[in-house]
């Protein structure tokens, strides 16, 4: 796979990567959406809605089954983010965090406004998209965050006392900048991160979701990521609860067959370690998609984070078409997922000649302006 996003890229590397991008995506999605409707019960109350078993398949949640929230919401403004940044990396001004700082604002415009405003044509195609419109319950933290212009930084953070999931769980994309070097995918979502969820675990299960993602995208088992991931963060101040909570997850793969008790044990109290810790275990642990997103989502903590990061691992790692194609079939906005997916795919391995002036197309151009 290449190095850099100038690279040339041969076909069946170009259909892999594309194949992981859409799975990456999709699995954030359907994890998300299998979530939403538990994602505020505890396990008794999941088993007396839904069964012994739990929660099984995709249920009704905001008047329809496949519905995704926030989580999934934002995942996608990151990508989007990312091509403009990518499509702006020969500008003087170059900087990433900015270009996915005023892509969460697109998205915050979302949460207060009726619907796209058709003058403001610099805000592009995604946040012309009526459906994601919707207000899917987004955590306070997201809102109080990116409730005005000033950007957070890592020196100055937003709410620098929350150590949430929800910076984590919009990750994914950061990892699938397979022509970065892994330790600038690191910086870019700890950054990133700051903008909403200013709390050193918050930011570095970020970095660390990321870099997982990156690891698996590049062709890596799941295990080797976590170690990358490992091995990065240890250079990290702060990096302790996280790197432990990695090492739980590896460590509870050989204690006992898999069940809620042990994801609740991970979770703990719902930080974003403790919830990247389930995704991990989830991922490592399942039989297949079905059954690794069943496990993450049917507990007491935070199903939502825990179903959107488990599908993102599992995505990235199996691709595509190891997504139930049933649950695919009822995702909500699964069209524009596809259309984001495969424009983040050429824009990394084709970005070059994308947009050169002499050879770039005026419909990739409206969707991504340049300008903004």
């Amino acid at each position: 796979m290449g190095t850099t996003s100038g690279a040339v890229w041969g076909r069946t590397e170009q259909q892999d990567f594309r194949s992981r991008v859409r799975g990456t995506l999709l699995g954030v999605a359907l994890g998300d959406a299998l979530a939403a409707p538990v994602d505020r019960l505890d396990l008794a109350a999941i088993r007396e809605a839904y069964g012994a078993e739990g929660l099984a398949d995709l249920a009704p949640a905001y008047g329809r089954r496949g519905a995704v929230t926030h989580l999934t919401q934002l995942t996608l403004f990151s990508v989007d983010g990312l091509i403009r940044a990518q499509v702006r990396r020969d500008s003087g001004a170059w900087h990433p965090p900015t270009d996915l700082h005023r892509a969460y604002l697109r998205w915050a415009a979302t949460q207060r406004d009726w619907g796209p405003d058709e003058r403001r044509k610099e805000d592009g195609w995604l946040a012309r998209e009526e459906w994601l419109y919707a207000r899917r319950d987004p955590a306070r933290t997201l809102l109080l965050g990116l409730g005005d212009e000033t950007m957070g930084t890592l020196d100055v953070p937003k709410n620098p006392g929350a150590p949430g999931p929800e910076a984590a769980a919009r990750s994914a994309p950061f990892g699938l900048l397979v022509g970065w070097e892994p330790h600038l995918v690191v910086q870019l979502a700890v950054e990133c991160a700051a903008q909403t969820h200013g709390h050193p675990v918050a930011c570095l299960a970020a970095g660390a979701y990321a870099v997982i993602v990156h690891a698996l995208a590049r062709g890596d088992g799941l295990d080797g990521a976590v170690q990358k991931a490992l091995a990065l963060l240890a250079v990290r101040p702060g990096h302790q609860p996280v790197s432990e909570a990695l090492r739980q997850a590896l460590g509870a793969v050989r204690q006992g067959m898999p069940g809620p008790a042990r994801v609740e044990e991970l979770a703990g109290e719902g930080s974003a370690a403790g919830l990247l810790a389930v995704a991990v275990y989830c991922a490592l642990v399942g039989e297949d998609v079905r059954h690794g997103l069943r496990l993450a989502v049917n507990q007491s903590g935070p199903s939502g984070a825990a179903g959107a990061l488990t599908g993102g691992l599992l995505g990235a790692l199996h691709g595509e078409t190891a997504l139930p194609p049933a649950w695919l079939a009822e995702l909500e906005g699964r069209s524009t997922m596809l259309l984001l997916a495969d424009d983040f795919a050429m824009e990394m391995t084709q970005g070059p000649a994308l947009h050169s002036p002499a050879a770039s197309s005026p419909g990739w151009l409206a969707r991504y302006p340049r300008a903004t």
